[in-house]
């Protein structure tokens, strides 16, 4: 997988888990400030989409994970 596919799997992960512990109704509710990580979550996939820079494509790129030849899939 590709850094814009890997961000797009981790940054969903984070939403939906966050979103369990902080939604009242979820068997998994921890408490309502994990709501503040889906907010934090979503402001930095604003960020990426208007800079073009994230902190995690970074940490991935130092990891060895690969950039995408095309955002179309196409290698």
């Amino acid at each position: 997988m590709t850094v814009e596919r890997w961000i797009r799997v981790i940054a969903g992960t984070f939403i939906l888990v966050s979103l369990a512990l902080g939604v009242p109704g979820s068997p998994l509710f921890l408490s309502t400030w994990a709501l503040a990580f889906t907010a934090f979550v979503g402001a930095n996939l604003l960020q990426f989409g208007l800079t073009n820079f994230c902190p995690l494509a970074l940490i991935l790129r130092r990891l060895g994970v690969r950039d995408g030849a095309a955002s179309c899939g196409l290698r």
